[in-house]
């Protein structure tokens, strides 16, 4: 911080007099920031007024403490009229202001502040002479606080901004573990997140989530190492259902991202769940485009014993003839007995089609009637 060196000393009867007037100019300066700054226009309580009519009053005593001879060195390292600037710079970002409002405040403030106190010391006799010199004083010490704020505002951001940071990642986890709705509920008032219908899930390398993250809505959570993936961020996007999906998968097209489906945003580890599995699978981006998969293998070593178990009756056929009839079956489910859609698939006739289903039927018998046992049959070839 800058040195303000005091080249003008006040008498001490003009000093005592400027004193005098300093709770009327805090007045006059809340008065005027209310009145010319727009930020400020109906916002404030009786507690704010007297709060900034106490910083002015501070402000300018350690102006007066400089001018007067009192401190000579106006940046050492905590004095109360720098720090009372601090603390006001951080409620200002606190209540939702700018800084640019701020030091509109600041230069409404110095303007009344210096035409109130140049009238009170030329009044008290100061020389007309060393008017240019307390001007310089004063607005030198204006400088000096309105920087403090403005580092206070600052400071104030970046705090508030991590410590919202790790309340919206306490929340993502909370998602994943699959809390109580209550539980969700209050973490997500606490991290001051607007609530949405529903959260998708993408697993994105971590190279890409930069890109991703500046075309997806603010409002998106992100959870970095919450996966056995390395280098895998976990997104989870808020209302991107119905056509919104398709805006989100064109952003993540080629970014070898892998896209959960759209769930109610307390159910998020629904979605979070499917895209892992997809991934490990490597299933492709959109999990709504694999669910056949992605069903079929939710329980490989299940599925295994069913295949093993509808494949049973060809135990005692000759390995070549089994896997021929193997074949044949699958493809006569999958096309619903069309002999020609079958041949076409199998690259044989349709008469050899006719005679494998015949050897089926001898093998399986009336189970190929059996509604149950054809589905047992669709799931474990499909």
């Amino acid at each position: 911080m800058t040195k303000i060196e005091p080249i003008l000393l006040l008498p001490p009867d003009i000093v005592d007099r400027l004193r005098e007037i300093l709770p009327r100019v805090g007045e006059d300066v809340v008065a005027a920031v209310i009145k010319e700054v727009p930020p400020y226009q109906g916002a404030w309580s009786d507690q704010m007024s007297l709060t900034i009519q106490t910083a002015v009053k501070v402000a300018l005593g350690g102006f007066l403490s400089v001018a007067s001879g009192e401190m000579a060195d106006a940046g050492q390292a905590t004095p109360p009229a720098v720090q009372g600037a601090y603390e006001l710079g951080r409620g200002e970002a606190r209540s939702g202001r700018t800084t640019e409002a701020l030091l509109a405040a600041y230069r409404i403030g110095a303007r009344v502040a210096w035409r109130e106190l140049s009238k009170c010391a030329v009044e008290a006799g100061l020389p007309a002479e060393s008017l240019v010199e307390l001007a310089a004083l004063v607005f030198a010490w204006i400088d000096e606080v309105s920087d403090a704020s403005v580092a206070g505002h600052a400071d104030e951001l970046a705090t508030a901004g991590r410590v919202r940071q790790q309340l919206l990642s306490r929340l993502g986890r909370m998602l994943l573990r699959g809390d109580a709705p209550d539980a969700l509920d209050a973490a997500a008032e606490r991290a001051s997140w607007i609530k949405p219908s529903t959260l998708t899930a993408a697993l994105v390398p971590a190279a890409q989530v930069g890109p991703v993250l500046a075309m997806v809505s603010q409002a998106t959570l992100v959870i970095n190492d919450v996966t056995d993936l390395e280098d895998v961020t976990l997104l989870l996007v808020p209302d991107v259902h119905d056509r919104g999906r398709g805006a989100l998968l064109r952003v993540l097209e080629g970014r070898g991202a892998v896209c959960g489906p759209a769930k109610p945003w307390r159910e998020a580890r629904v979605s979070v769940e499917r895209a892992l599995r997809a991934r490990t699978a490597d299933l492709g981006p959109d999990t709504d485009q694999t669910l056949v998969p992605l069903v079929l293998d939710a329980d490989p070593d299940a599925r295994a014993d069913l295949r093993a178990a509808v494949l049973k009756p060809m135990a005692q056929l000759r390995p070549s003839t089994a896997e021929k009839l193997t074949e044949t079956l699958r493809s006569w489910l999958l096309h619903q007995g069309r002999r020609e859609e079958v041949a076409a698939e199998l690259f044989v006739h349709p008469q050899t089609v006719r005679y494998r289903v015949s050897q089926l039927r001898e093998v399986y018998g009336d189970k190929l009637e059996d509604p149950t046992w054809l589905l047992a049959l669709t799931v474990a070839l499909g």
